[in-house]
């Protein structure tokens, strides 16, 4: 079954606390964009961990949600990835909660490809992107032993797995790189794509 988990996480603190998955962007919220290419490519949709409750969410068409808390709380990113990996068990999708413009195409070929290694990640002149990547169950025991050890960069990890770095010109066919890879982690960002928040900034 072909799983996919948002990161929610993160305390948001540049935006006030705020539940950054749903900030409008042309009149949808990060979430239901997300939900809506996650859909097409994945069966097994999961939104993982955070202090956050989904206010007023459900879900009509496309498959069900499950919501999933982090196992091992206050440990960012790399927490839920953890939880992620242990409630799957197979080849993972992984995007952090405020990334608008993700593809399923994109996605789906990152997934394509971990035959080939543990982990593929984008790689740009910024280097690594590992809250846009798809995983394998073989990062799972790397990824304890990480949180074990209190190591909680995501890029530190990656070093004890093997990768398959998805480099800038490969994934231009998907799109504009900056426009895929944009996350929103400011009222100012949010701003400079477009977006209109339905909340005052």
């Amino acid at each position: 079954m072909p799983s996919a988990a948002i990161l929610m996480g993160g305390e948001a603190r540049r935006f006030g606390g705020r539940d950054k998955s749903g900030l409008m962007i042309d009149g949808r919220s990060i979430l239901e964009r997300q939900l809506d290419e996650l859909s097409r490519i994945a069966d097994d949709i999961l939104i993982i961990g955070g202090p956050y409750v989904v206010s007023g969410f459900s879900r009509t068409n496309g498959p069900p949600v499950r919501l999933v808390p982090d196992r091992v709380a206050g440990c960012g990113p790399l927490g839920g990835l953890d939880a992620a990996l242990a409630a799957t068990s197979g080849p993972l999708i992984v995007v952090a909660c405020d990334m608008p413009f993700v593809t399923a195409r994109f996605l789906a070929y990152l997934r394509s490809l971990t035959a080939e290694a543990d982990a593929v990640v984008p790689r740009t002149e910024r280097g690594y992107h590992p809250v846009c990547a798809a995983y394998t169950p073989a990062c799972r025991p790397v990824v304890e032993a990480s949180l074990a050890e209190h190591r909680l960069s995501m890029r530190a990890w990656l070093e004890r797995v093997r990768v398959r770095a998805v480099e800038a010109e490969e994934f231009d066919a998907f799109g504009s790189r900056a426009r895929l890879l944009a996350n929103v982690n400011t009222p100012a960002e949010l701003h400079e794509l477009g977006a209109v928040s339905s909340h005052q900034l």
